[in-house]
C-alpha cells in the first residue's frame, strides 16, 4: 500500500477501528440509507468493513492492494465478498448495488483523474436511486506528518460537488465536520 510504516500501523490498529466505529462512520453515514447490497471501495485494513458487515445483509469490498485484499479475505471472506481490484475498474455488473461507500481512502488515490474514475465507477454500479457516500480527511500539519512519503491527494470541498455532478450524480451534498474538519459527501444516482 502507498503508506509509510507509521501510517500502516495506525490504520491497522484497534484504536483506529474503534475511532471508525464510534466517530467516522456515524457522522459520514448520518441520514444515509445503505440498503441491502453495499459496495465499499478501498477498505484498507478493514476498520470500516468490520462495522458495515454487521449492518448490511450483503457487503462487497474492493481493495487495490493484493496483500491487503488477502488479509481481508482471510479475516472477513466468509461474511463479505472481497475483490482485489481497482475501485475505478471493478468489473462488477452495472446497477448492482444500493449504495457505494468509501471512507478516508480517496486521499490515497494519486491523481484527481483517478479519483474521478472511481466516482464514475461508483455511479455505474449503483442502482437508480442508490447513494454514493463517504468521508475523507483534510489538510493539517499532523495529517501532513502522518503522510510523509505517502500518497496524499486530498479532496477540495469547493470542487467536489461539480466533480460528483460531472460523474452523473444528483442531490450532491458536501460538508466539513465542525471539529475535525473532515469532509463528508452524499450523492444519488437518478
Amino acid at each position: 500500500m502507498p503508506m509509510n510504516r507509521a501510517h500502516r500501523r495506525l490504520c491497522s490498529s484497534e484504536g483506529w477501528a474503534q475511532t471508525t466505529k464510534d466517530r467516522i462512520l456515524p457522522w459520514a453515514l448520518e441520514g444515509v440509507e445503505l440498503g441491502a447490497d453495499v459496495l465499499e471501495i478501498g477498505p484498507g485494513y478493514g476498520a470500516n468493513l468490520r462495522v458495515l458487515v454487521e449492518e448490511v445483509p450483503h457487503l462487497t469490498a474492493v481493495e487495490i492492494d493484493g496483500d491487503t485484499a488477502r488479509l481481508l479475505q482471510d479475516g472477513w471472506g466468509e461474511r463479505a465478498r472481497i475483490l482485489h481490484a481497482d475501485g475505478a475498474a471493478t468489473t462488477l455488473p452495472d446497477t448492482s448495488y444500493d449504495s457505494v461507500v468509501c471512507f478516508t481512502m480517496l486521499h490515497h488515490v494519486p491523481t484527481t483523474e483517478h479519483q474521478d474514475r472511481i466516482f464514475a465507477e461508483a455511479f455505474r454500479v449503483l442502482r437508480p436511486g442508490g447513494t454514493f457516500a463517504g468521508s475523507d480527511s483534510q489538510l493539517s500539519l499532523p495529517f501532513r506528518i502522518l503522510h510523509f512519503r505517502d500518497t496524499m491527494n486530498t479532496l477540495d470541498p469547493r470542487t467536489l460537488p461539480a466533480r460528483l455532478t460531472g460523474a452523473g450524480f444528483t442531490g450532491v451534498s458536501v460538508d466539513l465536520h465542525p471539529k475535525s474538519g473532515s469532509l463528508r459527501f452524499h450523492a444519488t444516482r437518478p
